[in-house]
């Protein structure tokens, strides 16, 4: 099988690359420039395709047969202007699917962001898929835009498709900034690591367990052409920011302390964001 994954050296699409060459998919990875590389080591190297999203043509996914789109324009805070994150997620993302659909390509597995539910995720204890879709900032209101005119060309279009709703995923290669690789650099120096009260309860998610569902999806028969596939990625159990930090600064043997309740909650704080996920 013939995959051509996008954003092939980002935090998710280097853990997704990495399992499909160790299982021995032929890859065709995108990435913007040369000087790009996966955040993690790979056992091998796959058929690099090295041009921004928005200039892959029909040439560049001969014999592909399935189309992974993992690229995501301004996936981390400070987003991009509403402009940037609605050209490069929906739009340039939808010419890219209408040329993969006109050379042949009939799957397609996209990921999606749980902040797509914004402002209604906070109305359910656990968030179903079928949840409304209100985002309050750019990138989720970009990718909510992405997901709908996605919808509605896989029913035209009949081809399968799926969209993956990740939650807090974290790994090896995660964005220094965010809260995994930030325990473990507090954890490693030595010293005390002031931190909110750690009362919101998320549910994270391994990133080499997200690969492999993403990669599972390729082969997917439930999906029907022309009905859209909506999942939520997540484990399926809560858990509170202090339990997770903790977890993770005894498990790298910590000298310092965490310090509870130093930092104060950002305004509007969502404190239980925590996915409906279906049994598999």
């Amino acid at each position: 099988m013939r995959l051509l994954v996008t954003g092939a050296t980002g935090f998710i699409g280097s853990h997704f690359l990495e399992c499909a060459l160790r299982r021995g998919y032929d890859v065709v990875a995108q990435k913007r420039s040369v000087t790009s590389r996966p955040r993690i080591s790979l056992a091998k190297e796959p058929s690099w395709l090295v041009k921004p999203l928005d200039e892959i043509e029909a040439e560049d996914i001969e014999g592909v047969d399935v189309l992974v789109h993992l690229a995501a324009h301004s996936a981390n805070v400070p987003y991009d202007t509403l402009e940037n994150c609605l050209y490069w997620n929906l739009t340039a993302t939808v010419r890219l699917v209408q040329i993969a659909h006109l050379k042949g390509v009939r799957r397609f597995v996209v990921a999606g962001s749980c902040f797509e539910y914004g402002c209604s995720g906070e109305r359910y204890e656990f968030i179903p898929t079928h949840a409304p879709l209100e985002p309050t900032q750019s990138y989720p209101t970009s990718k909510a835009a992405a997901s709908i005119a996605l919808i509605g060309f896989a029913a035209e279009a009949k081809v399968q498709l799926s969209i993956h709703r990740i939650f807090q995923v974290f790994g090896p290669g995660e964005p220094e900034a965010r809260l995994w690789p930030s325990i473990h650099s507090m954890a490693l120096s030595g010293k005390d690591m002031p931190m909110t009260a750690g009362e919101q309860i998320r549910d994270f998610i391994p990133v080499e367990i997200v690969a492999e569902q993403l990669l599972k999806a390729c082969h997917d028969k439930s999906v029907v052409p022309g009905i859209a596939k909506l999942e939520n990625v997540g484990t399926g159990k809560p858990q509170t920011v202090r339990a997770f930090a903790e977890y993770w600064w005894r498990h790298w043997n910590a000298q310092g302390k965490l310090v509870f309740g130093e930092i104060p909650y950002r305004a509007g704080e969502v404190m239980r964001y925590v996915p409906e996920i279906a049994p598999q």
